[in-house]
């Protein structure tokens, strides 16, 4: 038997996939609703739910100025050639005042949608009419308006009585409002129309915006946005680039505008100072009637104008120097770029100007992303300028020290020129100075006025620094939710759900259910198996059945007398963990099988406590065990046949003891069980369950074998370590293992049932006259479908 044991538990491996296939395929109509189910629920979901739309479009971030010359040294002060740095450029396309530029143009304050009767839908510009707000009280706070019109021209706001018309005013706590039919549209029953303010709904759309590069090291952004209006999420990318590039135009117009204003400044300035200076030379001239002196001065005055000429280009040089040095430290001006170096030939101070100015520009796209003053960027912005304005002073310092000192060599060359002219009269002399004085302002006016015209050329040439590569297109299809990928996901569901509460119910049961559950717990030997018995009778064994039940138990007595090494005469226990498990309907059964070998056959009913043999014999309760142990019977007075089965013998109860357990320690018991075997080939005992009562232990030492019942999904799985534990102690005799009540199903194979040819199988009903169990309808679609029997046809071919 062990070796037979061990061989069963190679087979089991063997066929455990296929035996898993069988055994979960008889819950495929399960499997089936829950698909089906999964998928009804997937088409509703798609069926209301609202459609996500995902519009996208593509734009180029310039690094310079097309055309831009590197040496200018102008346009690298104002930073006009700049490399563009994309972080920033992304972050100022996804900022809320850039897209409260695109909701202002676009009119997205007013949202409109159709309600239905499941779902609510956007209809941006598919509406048949527009709201006009004429004036809102409280612009801070949204407010709904539920539009329900009674025909095509007329509606009611808000459920109030009024009925209204297009074009006619209406006013109530929110403002004065005004619907203008747009087109002539059919008209659905109810509409709602929001207003939210348009940093909350700037807000909204800043925060769904989504840019990227389109790859590594490119300036091609790819900006894009999901809405539940197809073309609103289009016009708002379309718009958001267009506002970009005026935005970016509008950036380098102020520092052009700036640059401007201060040049502007300086030539009121210098104009009111030639002005003057002219008419005081005017006045002199006059006074004095002086009309051509120069001519007597040539010699002399030629090395003076020389020098002059010098030192006003130095005078003029150091001008500039004290209007950037003064601009430098007025603390309104902080976080202004310097507007202009002009003629300051310095490469040093160039170089740090351009810093400085790129620095304040940096800084101000960060505070033009909504960047916090606090942040740690704008923070090291603020320390990156301070430091170069300290450079700047000093480096005009240094220039000053310069310029002076070339002025100071200058006028003593010029000293000495004048030396000559003093021999000259007086007044043209003053003249002379007074010139000097002119030319020296008109030189710088001039320069001034070129400076502005280089300066107005540049704002009139500046151009954006992106350019729309492609329109933003919205997919025809919708992104969310996803058809597909939703119904795939509840095929998985309709299937994976339903299997694995199946999965987790064999994890979790811990009831014997098949075989295997036995043989992977206990060595003890399984005699064999009993299959579920539709019949009313308790007694299924007889000359004339040949159902499959029926063979089963001739089968466990042709096993069984190996067990019994083909003694003649032999007791058998018959026993289980507890109650429930079949101990009376297989001994009355062993009891029949038995006998009809010609084997003379008695059933002790010595389940004392709770007996069921003579009950499902149909033989009326009389004097039994108890009364010959307590000596008021003689024990053949007390046994009786069992009607219609030759050589079969049944000894009841009789009366509960109020101490069974004693009871049978009576030396009458031994006595008992002495004269039994005398007269009966075998004697099968039927008593209490072992896991519960001391009983079959007690009587345990009258027997040669055990018969230990487990039943398929009542005897718990921790009980068959009860089993074990006897087998290996000895403390049964023999004991082997007989499965009672398995339940074969069509679809469902219960491994080890038919192990020895007499299993459930197709064709069985040619052997057998088997019983025919209730079939509900999934049971008959089964049969039809013949799962073994389509398997068997495939292995073949």
């Amino acid at each position: 038997m062990e070796e037979q044991n061990n061989n069963s538990r190679s087979e089991l491996w063997n066929l455990s996939l296929r035996d898993l296939f069988y055994k979960y395929v008889r819950f495929l109509p399960l499997i089936v609703i829950s698909v089906a189910f999964a998928l009804l629920l997937a088409f509703l979901f798609l069926r209301y739910s609202i459609p996500i739309y995902s519009s996208s479009g593509s734009m180029l971030i310039r690094s310079e100025q097309p055309g831009s010359q590197r040496n200018d040294e102008l346009e690298n002060l104002i930073g006009g050639n700049k490399a563009s740095n994309i972080v920033n450029e992304i972050e100022v396309l996804r900022s809320r005042p850039l897209m409260i530029r695109v909701v202002d143009s676009l009119g997205l304050q007013f949202s409109y949608s159709a309600i239905g009767k499941i779902k609510t839908v956007n209809i941006y510009k598919q509406g048949p009419f527009l709201i006009e707000a004429l004036e809102i009280f409280d612009s801070s706070r949204s407010f709904t308006f539920k539009i329900k019109f009674q025909n095509d021209t007329e509606f009611r706001i808000n459920d109030e009585k009024p009925t209204l018309k297009f074009g006619l005013v209406f006013r109530n706590v929110n403002g004065a409002f005004r619907l203008v039919r747009k087109s002539m549209a059919p008209v659905s029953k109810e509409y709602s129309v929001t207003w939210t303010p348009a940093y909350s709904v700037a807000n909204q759309y800043a925060g769904a915006i989504q840019v990227r590069p389109k790859s590594p090291g490119t300036g091609i952004l790819i900006v894009s946005l999901q809405t539940t209006n197809s073309q609103m999420g289009t016009d708002i990318i379309n718009k958001l680039m267009e506002e970009y590039a005026r935005y970016s135009i509008e950036q380098k117009n102020k520092t052009s505008i700036q640059k401007l204003q201060f040049i502007d400044d300086r030539l009121v300035d210098y104009r009111l100072k030639i002005d003057s200076v002219q008419k005081i030379l005017n006045d002199f001239e006059q006074r004095n009637n002086l009309i051509d002196s120069k001519a007597q001065s040539d010699n002399y005055f030629g090395n003076i104008s020389e020098a002059d000429k010098v030192i006003n280009e130095e005078t003029l040089r150091l001008n500039v120097t004290d209007l950037l040095s003064g601009y430098l430290q007025q603390k309104e001006k902080r976080y202004e770029k310097v507007p202009t170096t002009l003629n300051l030939d310095d490469v040093t101070l160039g170089q740090l100007v351009a810093e400085y100015n790129k620095t304040q520009i940096t800084r101000q796209q960060l505070l033009d992303a909504n960047v916090p003053v606090n942040n740690p960027s704008v923070k090291e912005a603020d320390n990156q300028i301070e430091k170069l304005r300290t450079s700047i002073q000093e480096n005009l310092r240094n220039i000053r020290k310069s310029i002076t000192s070339t002025i100071s060599t200058v006028t003593e060359k010029s000293q000495q020129s004048q030396s000559q002219l003093r021999a000259l009269p007086e007044k043209v002399k003053e003249q002379l100075q007074i010139l000097r004085v002119v030319e020296g302002l008109q030189g710088l006016y001039k320069f001034l006025q070129e400076e502005r015209e280089k300066q107005a050329i540049t704002k009139s040439a500046n151009v954006a620094n992106s350019e729309i590569i492609n329109m933003a297109l919205s997919s025809a299809i919708p992104v969310k939710p996803n058809r597909k990928v939703i119904q795939i996901l509840a095929i998985l569901l309709g299937l994976g759900l339903p299997i694995l509460f199946i999965f987790i119910a064999e994890i979790i049961n811990d009831k014997v259910s098949t075989r295997f559950d036995i043989e992977k717990l206990t060595n003890a030997p399984i005699l064999g198996e009993i299959g579920h018995s539709y019949s009313n009778s308790v007694l299924v064994v007889n000359k004339t059945t040949r159902s499959m039940v029926a063979e089963q138990f001739r089968i466990i007595r042709s096993n069984l007398q190996y067990v019994l090494n083909k003694k003649e005469k032999s007791t058998i226990l018959v026993t289980s963990s507890f109650s429930g498990e079949g101990k009376s309907y297989v001994s009355t059964n062993m009891g029949a099988v038995l006998a009809l070998a010609g084997k003379k056959t008695i059933i002790l009913e010595f389940d004392i406590r709770k007996p069921k043999i003579l009950a499902g014999l149909g033989i009326a309760k009389g004097q039994g065990i108890t009364n010959y142990l307590i000596g008021k019977a003689e024990l053949k007075d007390v046994i009786r046949p069992v009607p219609d089965h030759e050589n079969l013998f049944v000894l009841g109860c009789g009366p509960i003891p109020p101490n069974p357990a004693e009871l049978l320690l009576d030396q009458k018991v031994e006595d008992m069980f002495a004269w039994l075997k005398e007269n009966f080939d075998v004697v099968l005992v039927d008593t209490a369950p072992v896991g519960m009562v001391s009983d079959a232990m007690t009587l345990s030492k009258f027997a040669d074998s055990t018969l230990y019942l487990v039943r398929q999904g009542h005897t718990f799985k921790k009980q068959v370590a009860l089993i074990d534990e006897f087998y290996k102690g000895n403390k049964l005799p023999k004991v082997s293992i007989i499965i009672n009540d398995v339940k074969v199903k069509a679809g469902y194979g219960y491994y080890g049932y038919g192990r020895y040819g007499y299993g459930y199988g197709y064709g069985y009903g040619s052997y057998y006259e088997e019983e025919t169990p209730p079939r509900n309808f999934f049971e008959k679609i089964f049969d039809r479908l013949d799962f073994r029997r389509i398997f068997k046809k495939n292995k073949k071919k």
